[in-house]
């Protein structure tokens, strides 16, 4: 039975902080506010730097281990997103898994279109691999589109003969810019965050005309084969919930070790609502519990 505090947060949601009809800008700030609701973390350490050419930070939760790397692309539909929004979540994870993380600004479109993204995680993770990090002691992770991007770094990154990093976790990935799964519709009255005119829009922008389905924007379109061990959370009132299963059931037909978790009545990356929500706090724990078996 879902908490008490998911209605609140679903309420919230619906309330419009990241306004859906409005412009690329207005919704960079609405998520940005709605940041902002979660207090600063106090048990953390936060520090500006500079990847491959990037804006990013380094967050290490008290006791996490320095030796141990998570990259996290945010999500945002590859057109809104931040270093700030999504501190927190980073922070969250930071302290479950015990490691330090590096939060990634890559670049977004419409300014900067598919494949610009890609080439941004991919050259992060070179930078760490140049910088003395072993590929057995990183991770990659990201939520909504950010997932979806962690798996296309994961592709680029084997299909360039680099050494593929311990695991990764995928929260709510976006993975088919086509939009043809069936709870993108048949979910739509439940989930309060994502609908498809907002992501036919962002598909658009980032796109730039692009095939929706190339391999490098749409993952779940890929040859998996290769791919390091997956974790996948998805919540049952997602409209993306069939991205999720669908790329789930073409891992395992690739042979790639995939965990899939679908948690009952939960919504779009709700793992970013840990300050309120204790479905949040219990699946990044399970994340935490994850990685830290994979980086060890």
């Amino acid at each position: 039975m879902a908490s008490a505090e998911l209605q609140m947060v679903i309420d919230l949601l619906r309330g419009g902080p990241i306004p859906r009809d409005q412009s690329i800008a207005d919704q960079r700030a609405g998520l940005a506010s709605l940041s902002e609701l979660a207090p600063p973390p106090a048990d953390a350490t936060y520090a500006p730097t500079e990847v491959a050419g990037r804006p990013a930070a380094w967050i290490l939760a008290d006791g996490a281990r320095a030796d141990r790397t998570l990259l996290y692309l945010h999500g945002g539909g590859y057109c809104i997103g931040s270093l700030k929004s999504h501190r927190g979540l980073a922070t969250d994870l930071s302290r479950a898994a015990g490691v330090r993380v590096l939060l990634l600004d890559y670049r977004l479109g419409p300014e900067h279109p598919f494949p610009a993204a890609v080439d941004d995680a991919v050259a992060a993770y070179r930078t760490l691999l140049d910088g003395g990090a072993e590929a057995r002691h990183v991770a990659i992770a990201g939520d909504s589109a950010g997932g979806g991007l962690t798996v296309a770094a994961l592709l680029a990154l084997r299909d360039a003969g680099l050494p593929r990093p311990a695991a990764a976790v995928l929260l709510s990935p976006w993975l088919d810019l086509a939009l043809s799964g069936a709870s993108m519709d048949g979910k739509a009255a439940i989930d309060p965050m994502v609908q498809r005119a907002t992501l036919q829009r962002m598909a658009d922008a980032y796109l730039a005309g692009a095939d929706p389905r190339v391999p490098l924007a749409s993952p779940l379109y890929a040859d998996l084969t290769g791919l390091p061990p997956l974790l996948v959370h998805v919540g049952s009132a997602e409209t993306l919930h069939d991205d999720a299963t669908r790329f789930a059931a073409r891992a395992r037909a690739a042979d790639v070790d995939v965990t899939l978790e679908v948690w009952d009545d939960m919504i779009h990356v709700w793992h970013a609502f840990g300050f309120i929500l204790p479905e949040a706090r219990a699946a990044n724990q399970k994340i935490g519990a994850f990685l830290q078996e994979r980086l060890a």
